[in-house]
């Protein structure tokens, strides 16, 4: 109840309300031993537990709307998946529907059926390392040793922290080192089908566009950065049969990963609201094209809960 009370306080409804907006990317079947603290279906449908007895948890474009009118109500929250994981369908899903809760899903739409992005090629191909050490002095990467778990971790966060930020055409050539050298079959079966998308969609959840190729706009000219935009919202409309009127920014931070340029790109292409990953909560007078998002890492629901109420305080970063 204390939580819940001080959410209350803290986002009263009306002209004084905030808006948290909680971040998720996969719901795995059991806990990964290379990233424990990644959520599987236990840990989540305790989250949503949680989440529940405190907030008034609603679908993200209603949030939105109401958000801009004035009239969200206390203790608003809504739910957003990053990417397009299928076990957001078989996982993440079922859970949801238990719990009663609507979820928007952000889905990049060039890696359904089949596809993978560059960042789980380099996660899967260090996981399926066999040798002591992964030598990629030839393209500048560095060597890594990879005999244990926690040695494969340390590998996999210096690998994604120095390829993210690459050009696009030399953070491929990167991943497509990283994969030769290694030489393991990779999962082709991470992402979702374009069949769960429609699965999701007739379940009661949202889909939102998150770019086709999940590219760091302002890596991108202005007219491809565009062309990502609005080519994802028109794929998922065509395979919804629906207007897709939400869009999150690949990687999403302010300023970095985005520029104000491109949340007016975002307007233009007719979505009604936008997330980046800045930490905070959204209130009456935040751009609805840049709303932050959060999620706490703690274990127990006292602390979880804590944190989401700081967050609640916290003054979200904008491109400007």
């Amino acid at each position: 109840m204390i939580i819940k009370n001080v959410a209350r306080v803290l986002s009263p409804g009306g002209r004084g309300a905030r808006l948290s907006i909680l971040i998720f990317h996969r719901v795995l079947p059991r806990v990964d031993a290379l990233f424990p603290q990644e959520q599987d279906a236990r840990r989540f449908a305790e989250v949503l537990s949680w989440v529940g007895r405190w907030f008034q948890v609603m679908p993200l474009d209603e949030a939105v709307l109401r958000l801009r009118n004035e009239t969200l109500p206390a203790r608003a929250a809504a739910i957003t998946f990053d990417d397009g994981y299928a076990d957001n369908a078989t996982h993440a899903l079922p859970i949801l529907l238990h719990h009663g809760m609507v979820a928007t899903f952000f889905v990049a739409t060039g890696f359904l059926d089949g596809g993978r992005m560059w960042n789980d090629s380099i996660i899967e191909a260090v996981r399926g390392c066999r040798g002591k050490v992964l030598d990629l002095r030839d393209v500048g990467l560095g060597i890594h040793p990879v005999e244990s778990n926690p040695q494969r971790c340390i590998a996999i966060v210096a690998l994604l922290r120095q390829i993210k930020y690459l050009e696009p055409a030399r953070r491929r050539e990167a991943v497509a080192f990283v994969k030769a050298t290694v030489g393991v079959n990779l999962p082709e079966d991470l992402m979702m089908s374009s069949k769960q998308v429609i699965q999701l969609h007739q379940a009661g959840m949202q889909i939102g566009a998150h770019t086709c190729s999940h590219p760091i706009l302002t890596r991108l000219p202005d007219a491809e950065a565009l062309n990502e935009i609005k080519g994802s919202k028109l794929a998922l409309e065509s395979l919804l049969g629906d207007p897709v009127n939400l869009f999150a920014y690949p990687n999403g931070q302010p300023g970095k990963d985005y520029q104000a340029q491109h949340a007016r790109m975002v307007q233009q292409a007719g979505f009604i609201g936008a997330v980046s990953t800045s930490p905070g909560a959204a209130t009456r007078q935040i751009d609805v094209f840049q709303l932050p998002r959060f999620s706490p890492w703690d274990a127990g629901s006292f602390r979880y809960g804590v944190r989401m109420l700081a967050n609640m305080l916290s003054v979200p970063a904008t491109a400007v």
